[in-house]
């Protein structure tokens, strides 16, 4: 076999010969022996792999979407979620305005329509809810917290006709009692306590599951801490913490609507209606990761 000098291996490697000798010295370099005080290295040697060099962490969808926001990429997943989650979330609660002209919206930053009416408080919610999604990727892996969500409800209801009434709490709980559904919610005194018991209980679970997520958005939405706007906020909710435990997010869309309000009034009855069809809705999203190559 063949050796070679420290100085070869060095120029081999592409490092210091000091760090070779320190390799030899250390006995990471199989086959190297000493003739005197000069150490010999076989030429088929392998260079040693650094002991603190860092492992790649594998890319994520979360670091997709903040790359994509950073960068303000048209065409890839951040620019479908925002689109594909405002237009649903809001149609959902009575918005008017089509998915194209949801669209327009973000891509333009302006309103295109002819021969028709729309609802102001639309076009802001809509807009507004673009500012949410921002917030939800920004602050992913933030713990999830009380002036978070009631930041959220601020972002999303400012500068709406809500906010100019009296009894509408922006950026706050409830003043008024309300139901949803038929059923009963939280009364505005009630509100805080429930909300602070909600968020502990759910911290205490260190790695949450998909089940976690739906089990906190059903309490939520039972405790329902806002005038309006509740529902959005508690599904921009639960595709934060899905991006934080790093499981598929999904849209609830027109056609998972009546499925998805069952599925929240059964829950404590049959968990499968709200598990069943929110895991149609991420087959979905699946879809779209599949389509732009990134993998989950």
């Amino acid at each position: 076999m063949r050796y070679l000098s420290v100085a070869e291996i060095a120029k081999k490697w592409n490092m210091s010969e000091r760090s070779v000798r320190n390799y030899c010295a250390k006995g990471r370099v199989n086959g190297a022996f000493l003739t005197g005080k000069t150490w010999n290295l076989p030429e088929n040697a392998e260079k040693p792999e650094r002991i603190n060099k860092r492992k790649e962490e594998p890319i994520t969808l979360l670091d997709i979407l903040k790359e994509q926001k950073a960068s303000k990429y048209s065409g890839g997943i951040y620019h479908k979620t925002q689109i594909d989650l405002t237009y649903n979330s809001n149609h959902m609660e009575g918005s008017r305005l089509t998915h194209d002209q949801t669209r327009y919206i973000f891509e333009t930053n302006t309103i295109g329509v002819e021969k028709e009416v729309l609802n102001v408080d639309d076009v802001i919610e809509t807009a507004n809810h673009f500012r949410c999604i921002d917030m939800i990727i920004d602050h992913a892996k933030a713990a999830l917290t009380e002036k978070f969500i009631k930041e959220l409800h601020l972002i999303l209801k400012n500068g709406t006709s809500d906010s100019r009434k009296d009894w509408f709490a922006v950026g706050d709980y409830k003043k008024l009692p309300n139901e949803v559904g038929g059923r009963d919610t939280a009364l505005p005194e009630k509100v805080a306590d429930k909300m602070k018991a909600l968020l502990t209980e759910y911290s205490t679970k260190e790695e949450k599951t998909f089940e976690d997520i739906l089990d906190f958005h059903v309490k939520f939405e039972r405790i329902h801490p806002f005038q309006d706007g509740h529902g959005r906020v508690g599904r921009l909710i639960m595709f934060k913490e899905c991006l934080k435990y790093n499981i598929v997010p999904f849209i609830i869309e027109d056609n998972l609507k009546m499925f998805y309000y069952r599925g929240l009034k059964e829950w404590d009855n049959e968990k499968g209606y709200l598990a069943d069809t929110c895991l149609t809705a991420q087959d979905k999203y699946k879809a779209y990761l599949d389509y732009f190559r990134i993998t989950y």
